[in-house]
């Protein structure tokens, strides 16, 4: 009879558990009603591609029951879809006395456009973990999403070329001669005109070159009867110059003759020449040579230095052998280098780029040229692989690989990851004849084209370092502050974009910058200052709507809403779901402005 008794009280007990575990989680999902849930920041932010946010749950001080489990789990839901976060579990041994549960959890998930417009949901569980028995609260919705401010985000590319290595300035050539003078002498020697020096001088004249300047240098060796006539220097630069005008009228110079500038230097009591003709002379030893030098270093007026020199016992020799070689008139005529025309290297470099002309009419410096000067990308591109063909540079790679990108830069799909592509192959080749800047540069904004963005970072940031020139630093600062707006590191695209070229692309990004680092009021000043330049640039009126907002600014958000509309229609669409306008959507200004 007793086991008898037993099985019977048995269920009974069972479900009396039961039946009490089962109101005490009821209770508990009754008191869940009192919860308090914040969510920061709401309405959610989507920042590099993450929706992240802080949820803090504060449950009455009466809801937790010993033993038991209540669950706080977290979803996202958009449409129809939703995605399940991770869930917050409160037990009752965590807590002693009256003390509040409260607990602050940070939650993120990648972001796709359809998630734009949904809510955070959470649900609450009592739970038995002794028997599995659980109640579930009701779905609430607590935080809605997603603000997408940060993807408004510019894309800002410029390709650096590397100099095409032509100097399409005038160029002046030097052409040298020297002619040599008698002791105390000024007289120009039929023996040096007839000499080969002065025949091919004379030949040079006669060519009738595009001539600039004509720069005679007359000097005197140290001895009296040179330094006794004090205007010798002078007359032998004379004597050349009067030479040099009989040339031109004999070879028919006519007007170009008035072209000619001529400088005449006479050089009086100097050393330098002496002491450097010393420096190499190998007539006497070195110890003697430092007794020369002692005495032209020395204390003392010219004549005196050289009588001194005459009681050396070498001076007779040094006399003999250069002494000669300073009496003369050095003559420097600077003479304009011949060069084509930018319009005649421009129809050839086409035409070698069509295969009509040999390659060996232009060298490549000058095709390079031409590419750079021709607004034709198409045309550039043919010329800057015809110049590869004929000896395939670093420079000529980097620049073809910048026509590719910006080619990139005027088309979408699978023919924009050609050229992408195409380019990185030209980058990677200059760099491999050679490390530069520019390749490394335009690789680091290919690999941004890509959305491969910490890669394009890794490339600017190497690029950076190479101690770039002032327009390849600025390309290089607008790409890398583009990609860390990208990436959310809002700091460092600040920086960047401070050190950015002064384009529309580069001030959007930065007032931008400053939107979502609120700072407020300098993000409407920058993005302003963008309007005035460019009115038709339409997300410059749509951020500063937002900027407008963020300070509560009615009148301007609706000034730059209506702009944007007025540019662009899509835009009010826009602005009718972003909840940036949240706080606006009731006014009558708004209203009227989205019927």
């Amino acid at each position: 009879m007793k086991t008898r008794t037993f099985k019977l009280i048995f269920p009974v007990m069972i479900m009396a558990i039961m039946s009490l575990s089962g109101c005490a989680l009821s209770q508990m999902i009754k008191a869940s009603k009192d919860q308090g849930l914040t969510v920061e920041p709401n309405p959610l932010e989507v920042h590099a591609d993450t929706v992240s946010f802080e949820m803090t749950a504060k449950l009455p001080t009466n809801l937790l029951k010993p033993k038991k489990v209540y669950t706080l789990n977290t979803y996202y839901r958009y449409g129809t879809q939703e995605v399940q976060l991770k869930s917050i579990e409160f037990r009752a041994d965590d807590y002693t006395g009256n003390e509040q549960p409260t607990v602050t959890e940070s939650f993120s998930f990648p972001y796709n456009d359809a998630m734009r417009r949904g809510n955070i949901e959470i649900q609450g569980v009592a739970s038995n973990p002794k028997n599995g028995a659980n109640k579930t609260s009701d779905r609430l919705a607590i935080a809605e999403g997603v603000i997408t401010t940060s993807k408004l985000v510019e894309p800002s590319y410029a390709a650096s070329y590397a100099d095409h290595g032509y100097n399409d300035q005038e160029e002046l050539i030097p052409t040298n001669v020297e002619f040599f003078f008698d002791q105390g002498r000024s007289v120009f020697k039929s023996s040096e005109k007839s000499s080969d020096r002065g025949e091919r001088f004379a030949a040079f004249i006669a060519e009738k070159n595009v001539t600039r300047t004509v720069t005679i240098t007359g000097t005197h060796s140290p001895e009296g009867k040179e330094t006794f006539n004090s205007e010798l220097s002078q007359e032998r630069a004379d004597a050349i110059e009067k030479w040099y005008r009989e040339q031109m009228d004999k070879y028919d110079y006519q007007g170009m003759a008035d072209e000619i500038r001529f400088i005449l230097k006479p050089i009086v009591e100097d050393w330098t020449d002496l002491k450097a003709m010393l420096a190499k002379y190998n007539g006497i030893s070195a110890s003697e040579k430092s007794e020369w030098t002692r005495i032209i270093n020395g204390t003392g007026s010219f004549e005196q230095k050289e009588k001194q020199l005459q009681k050396l016992s070498t001076y007779k020799k040094v006399f003999t052998d250069i002494y000669p070689q300073l009496r003369t008139a050095k003559t420097e005529v600077l003479t304009v280098k011949e060069k084509k025309s930018p319009e005649e290297i421009a129809t050839l470099a086409l035409a070698i780029a069509r295969g009509s002309q040999p390659a060996d009419a232009l060298s490549v410096e000058e095709l390079a040229y031409a590419a750079a000067k021709n607004p034709s990308l198409e045309e550039k591109k043919m010329i800057l692989e015809a110049a590869a063909k004929k000896n395939d540079t670093w420079v000529i790679h980097n620049n073809l690989g910048a026509v590719h990108l910006e080619l990139a830069k005027q088309t979408s799909g699978s023919t924009q990851r050609n050229h992408v592509s195409t380019a990185l192959n030209h980058f990677n080749i200059s760099n491999q004849k050679k490390a530069n800047v520019e390749a490394q540069a335009n690789m680091g904004m290919a690999l941004a084209m890509q959305n491969n963005l910490w890669g394009a970072h890794d490339a600017l940031t190497k690029a950076a370092g190479m101690n770039p020139g002032n327009t390849v630093r600025q390309n290089i600062n607008g790409t890398k502050g583009y990609v860390e707006i990208k990436v959310g590191d809002y700091a460092a695209a600040l920086s960047s974009l401070n050190g950015a070229g002064n384009t529309t692309a580069n001030q959007f990004n930065k007032g931008l910058t400053q939107l979502l680092s609120k700072d407020f009021s300098r993000a409407q000043s920058t993005l302003e200052g963008v309007i005035s330049s460019d009115r038709g640039f339409v997300k410059a009126h749509y951020a500063a709507a937002v900027a407008a907002a963020r300070q509560d600014n009615e009148n301007k958000v609706i000034q730059h809403l209506k702009n944007a509309i007025g540019a662009d229609a899509s835009m009010k669409e826009k602005a009718m779901n972003d909840l940036e306008f949240r706080a606006f959507t009731g006014t009558q200004a708004f209203m009227d402005l989205m019927k």
